[in-house]
């Protein structure tokens, strides 16, 4: 998320992390917890994920705004949701869940229309997101949430068929190799035509693979500038042609420019909500095998 209007003053937010690792395959969440009522009025920026934010605050709660169309409550955003704003008035209560593409799939089915859009949760998931958010609003503790949250999720996981298993191991290199991979050369790795792979990869996870590659590389390149590092050797890292080449990427992915980027206060916090996503670890090296190929 990006600040933009009235960002939050991180001193009177509490962030809570799992104690221990999520047992769910391409999952993870934290939550957050606003102690001093004020309005906020935040931007969201491009990730490469599926977002479920499960609005635990009482009264009126949150509101996000894309395209025009408003939503309150809690929401699932898809990938690349364009001008997604968040406001509220208050004291509140978030859950966040970050879901890989590959296990949004396995949770919400194959949805194309889930990418760039923002739906209430609701609508996904009718009357159980009533029940889910009772629960999460009446246990003790961020531990007992998080534990409940890996409950619903693990028992929704089983009821859509998962996705190719050649999808799911070109998002995986997609993903460990932070978008600098050759789509044709994904393609031979699977034993797949280009087109093919295309066709597939967009029906399952609602994006095309360059696409997913695009966005990956931005997700990196926006945590080492948040990081403070030059743009300059940003852009070399993160394997853009020059920093030109960087700053037309960040200006048409966060409507912003690197330096901006850089200041943005969610993004000084994302380490602690999401350590994964620090710059200073390396993508993960050694072979991969797809599941059921050989």
């Amino acid at each position: 998320m990006l600040s933009a209007g009235t960002p939050p003053d991180w001193a009177w937010v509490d962030v809570a992390v799992p104690r221990l690792p999520v047992r769910l395959p391409g999952v993870s969440m934290a939550g957050f917890r606003h102690r001093a009522p004020a309005f906020v009025d935040i931007a969201m920026v491009a990730h490469p994920s599926i977002t479920l934010l499960v609005d635990l605050s009482e009264g009126e709660g949150v509101v996000y705004e894309t395209h025009g169309r408003h939503e309150r409550g809690s929401v699932v955003a898809g990938l690349l949701p364009r001008d997604l704003r968040v406001t509220g008035w208050g004291a509140g209560e978030c859950l966040q869940i970050r879901l890989e593409p590959v296990a949004a799939a396995a949770l919400f089915g194959a949805s194309p229309e889930l990418s760039g859009t923002v739906v209430a949760l609701e609508d996904v998931w009718g009357r159980d997101a009533g029940r889910a958010e009772d629960r999460l609003r009446a246990a003790a503790s961020w531990d007992e949430r998080f534990s409940i949250a890996v409950d619903i999720l693990g028992r929704r996981l089983g009821a859509h068929p998962p996705v190719d298993p050649q999808v799911a191991y070109i998002w995986r290199r997609t993903l460990t190799s932070r978008g600098r991979v050759r789509v044709d050369g994904l393609a031979g790795e699977v034993g797949w035509s280009r087109k093919r792979l295309w066709s597939r990869f967009r029906s399952q996870l609602g994006i095309t693979p360059k696409r997913a590659a695009r966005l990956v590389r931005f997700d990196h390149a926006a945590h080492l500038l948040a990081a403070g590092h030059a743009a300059v050797r940003v852009a070399t890292e993160s394997g853009y042609a020059d920093q030109s080449h960087l700053h037309r990427e960040v200006t048409t992915l966060a409507g912003l420019t690197p330096t901006a980027l850089a200041a943005a206060p969610w993004l000084a916090i994302d380490d602690v909500a999401w350590p994964a996503s620090s710059p200073t670890q390396r993508p993960a090296k050694g072979g991969e095998r797809i599941p059921g190929l050989r």
